[in-house]
């Protein structure tokens, strides 16, 4: 994604203005550009951050008027009135589909499952991920009636056979895995090698890093820890 202006509470209780970009799943931030306390103060660095993220552009003269007649003033004043990230959208949703996941007939749902590959967030956040995507986005009432049903309706006892049909399908062989990943902050201002400040589940500017745990149809154990990039190793044959 282009960089854009993010807006995180901080320990203080403070609200930290910071542009960021998202580059293969990783948000990484450019440039902080303060914290305020109040309403005033956030739209002062947040009208900062977008004249830094607008900085030397300018507006294309565009000649449209028809032949033989006199080209209208330049319009300087253009706005984009919407966008729409189709390739990306259609590629995940065939993708839902190869897999066999539309069995659920879940259209909510299934808008919520590809807003979070696009980037992980709270329901009400996915309603605004979606809005951003130029899709058609569920209310946030409507992706809580969709969690309900998952549980309701099975859908992950649903889904693991979809998966389970896929692979045979495709591979010859069926396996499965399981896996999670969190996240461990430290209360401390600097980065170093492996802590760094990024996405955040709590909203929190405070150096983090990623854990993850691997199970695979043996039952053998990975647990992996990150930063940028991603260090394994084999745990003790004994349950964590």
């Amino acid at each position: 994604m282009s960089p854009h202006i993010r807006k995180v509470k901080t320990g203080s209780g403070a609200t930290a203005v910071q542009i960021v970009e998202k580059r293969s799943g990783v948000r990484r931030i450019l440039e902080h550009l303060g914290s305020a306390h109040d309403e005033a103060g956030v739209a002062a660095l947040v009208r900062a951050g977008h004249e830094r993220l607008n900085s030397g552009q300018q507006a294309f003269e565009l000649d449209l008027a028809p032949a033989g007649t006199e080209s209208a003033p330049p319009a300087h004043n253009a706005v984009v009135a919407g966008s729409r990230c189709e390739v990306l959208w259609e590629v995940l949703a065939e993708a839902y589909s190869r897999l066999g996941f539309d069995i659920l007939g879940d259209e909510a749902f299934a808008a919520m499952v590809l807003a979070r590959l696009v980037e992980p967030a709270s329901k009400a956040a996915t309603v605004g991920i979606l809005e951003d995507l130029g899709v058609a986005a569920p209310h946030r009432n409507t992706l809580g009636a969709a969690l309900k049903r998952c549980q309701a309706r099975d859908y992950r006892g649903a889904l693991a056979k979809a998966c389970l049909a896929h692979s045979a399908r495709t591979t010859g062989t069926s396996a499965m895995v399981l896996y999670d990943v969190t996240t461990l902050h430290f209360e401390n201002e600097d980065e170093d090698e492996l802590r760094k400040v990024g996405m955040s589940k709590e909203h929190r500017v405070d150096p983090q890093v990623q854990v993850g745990l691997l199970v695979d149809p043996a039952g053998s154990r990975w647990r992996c820890t990150s930063s940028r990039g991603t260090r394994r190793r084999r745990p003790p044959s004994s349950p964590s």
